[in-house]
């Protein structure tokens, strides 16, 4: 049998695109069951992005759980090694969606192992060239956790406070994040320059440019670092055009730690891919190693090229 391109639906056409572009790079496939132990998902619910799971008793008595996330099963299904783990997925998680649970295709890939910065640049160029081949208008915002959490951590050390603050940074709210400062008597220094790094975003030498001067102990320089070597190798390796900064860019320190990272693509309101580097994550389910990844969402792909044979649109931003 022949498989005709035209008959297939954007997200599968997606799925053999990708599958394709992450082999060329050296990454195996790696399959799931549909369904892992319940424990597994209510020990972590912070780092799923939806915490509704859909749950059933299997017949040994023990309680199951509908998979609503992959990198949550492969950590737990791979062992520690002293080789780096490079494995992809196309899997299907279920979630709450506006009339009761679905059924979502999700493709990605995780890198496992003593992670190093080209392994992290390798996935972030992988993120790039993934969004690049759906869409020719999209965007990848790239952050540092350190950048942001090292600041905070100079402003308070109260829990409730530090809540606050990394939530009006991920609204980009400059004026929560003063009153907030301003009630627990922060310095004034400490609150304008994360008042400032909240509201940076561009491309990576408008922001670092501007980022430099605010870098105020050696987490937020190592996370300055970090990103400065980034955006180099992307723009060395020609990736760096649809490629931004954008330090509101946040994920749980429970479980996050490094580079993360949110792909867009125009037309689509949520963003399309997230990722970052989750050693955190390794950590809490006794893993020695380090990890990076991310998770491309499908679902909103065939709404959106519905009327189009191929899949592009017009340019974000205008």
């Amino acid at each position: 049998m022949i498989l005709n391109d035209n008959e297939l639906l954007p997200s599968e056409r997606a799925v053999y695109t990708l599958r394709t572009l992450y082999l060329s790079f050296g990454y195996r496939r790696y399959k799931v069951s549909k369904f892992e132990e319940y424990d597994l998902y209510a020990e972590n619910k912070s780092f799923l992005s939806d915490k509704s799971i859909l749950t059933f008793t299997d017949t040994d008595g023990r309680l199951m759980a509908l998979k609503p996330d992959i990198t949550l099963s492969i950590i737990k299904n791979t062992k520690d090694s002293s080789g780096m783990q490079k494995v992809f997925y196309n899997e299907c998680v279920y979630r709450a969606g506006g009339s009761g649970f679905k059924e979502i295709m999700q493709t990605g890939l995780e890198c496992i192992g003593d992670i190093d910065d080209f392994s992290t640049a390798e996935v972030i160029s992988l993120a790039y060239k993934s969004l690049e081949s759906i869409s020719g208008s999209f965007l990848l915002d790239v952050s540092h956790m350190g950048f942001v959490t090292g600041l905070i951590g100079m402003i308070t050390q109260n829990g409730a406070a530090r809540s606050e603050l990394m939530s009006a940074v991920g609204r980009k709210s400059a004026d929560t994040v003063r009153a907030v400062c301003s009630d627990i008597g922060a310095d004034k220094k400490y609150a304008d320059a994360l008042s400032a790094a909240c509201l940076l975003y561009g491309t990576p030498r408008e922001v670092l440019e501007k980022a430099r001067p605010l870098c105020l102990n050696d987490e937020m320089r190592a996370s300055y670092d970090a990103l400065e070597k980034i955006s180099g190798y992307m723009e060395k390796s020609g990736l760096a055009q649809n490629l931004r900064i954008d330090f509101s860019i946040l994920n749980d320190t429970n479980y996050y730690n490094g580079i993360i990272f949110k792909g867009f693509i125009d037309g689509i309101p949520q963003s399309v891919l997230s990722g970052g580097r989750y050693d955190s994550l390794l950590s809490r389910l006794g893993r020695k190693q380090g990890a990076v990844g991310f998770a491309v969402y499908l679902d909103g792909l065939d709404r959106l090229f519905s009327d189009t044979d191929t899949c592009g649109g017009e340019s974000i931003g205008g």
